[in-house]
């Protein structure tokens, strides 16, 4: 019987698969032997063992009680779900959860820091519409951003956030979510340990980015940055590129409205979207 070398590098199924068949050996178990312990075909089981197929929860929770694992194929399977985040990203999350301050800037959405579930629901359940990811990885996103959300809003940073005019226009949801959303803006920018500011379209080619960034300030000083393409996203340690980007977020506060004139552009937006 041939036996297909598995690479556990080539996907997050295929890492998965490579675990399985990594502990399936030290018992001695064969694929058969693991179908009749967890109630799925043997067919099935070489499947998600080559990578063919991606592990369910449902499987993951059987093989965890077939090999008396405690829980370690669910987290696999959910590592595994959470792979659709950018190459780079779990590296940043690291980064922000240990910083004393963020500044950030958003050029498309509300910045994810401050959406409501139901606007983030929206908007990761259009990537599983567009077959960009599955519905248990939007689940798990939606599920780590409001994780990181109440850190923030807890116990966290200092958070300046200067937000293109573009982000509260875009309709993300529908209208009444969008209300929902301008609202929950309008609450945190009033917050004692944030500030909101709209970097309005009259800015033009005067506005420094072109591209979302946030610069993360750490305990001991250190200030690291966070950027993002279309396929990855990356963390700056370069002290001239930070110097940089340092200087045109300084220009980029200075040129946004004020903070209470952003609450009250805010809430003007919101209105439209109550107003139909």
């Amino acid at each position: 019987m041939n036996r297909k070398e598995l690479d556990p590098t080539q996907s997050p199924a295929a890492a998965f698969g490579a675990e399985l068949r990594r502990l399936r050996e030290e018992r001695g178990l064969t694929q058969q032997h693991v179908a009749h312990l967890t109630g799925y075909s043997a067919v099935h089981v070489s499947a998600v063992e080559t990578g063919r197929k991606p592990s369910t929860e449902a499987f993951a929770r059987r093989l965890d009680q077939a090999f008396g694992t405690r829980g370690h194929f669910e987290r696999e399977w959910r590592k595994a779900g959470r792979s659709v985040l950018l190459e780079g990203f779990t590296e940043f999350l690291r980064s922000e959860a240990d910083s004393v301050a963020l500044r950030l800037f958003e050029i498309n959405v509300v910045p994810s820091l401050f959406q409501t579930p139901t606007y983030a629901e929206a908007y990761q359940n259009a990537r599983v519409r567009r077959g960009r990811a599955t519905q248990q990885q939007a689940e798990d996103r939606i599920e780590l951003l409001l994780q990181r959300q109440k850190r923030i809003t807890e116990t966290g940073p200092r958070v300046h956030a200067v937000i293109d005019e573009g982000c509260l226009h875009r309709v993300v949801g529908g209208p009444t979510v969008m209300a929902e959303q301008l609202r929950h803006l309008e609450t945190l920018a009033a917050h004692p340990q944030i500030i909101v500011q709209v970097s309005p379209f009259t800015l033009g080619e005067d506005r420094p980015f072109a591209h979302p960034i946030t610069l993360l300030t750490m305990p001991n000083g250190s200030v690291l940055g966070y950027g993002e393409t279309q396929r990855r996203g990356y963390l700056e340690r370069d002290a001239a590129a930070l110097a940089v980007w340092a200087g045109e977020y300084d220009e980029l506060q200075v040129e946004a409205l004020s903070r209470a004139s952003s609450i009250e552009f805010i809430r003007r937006v919101r209105r439209g979207f109550e107003n139909g």
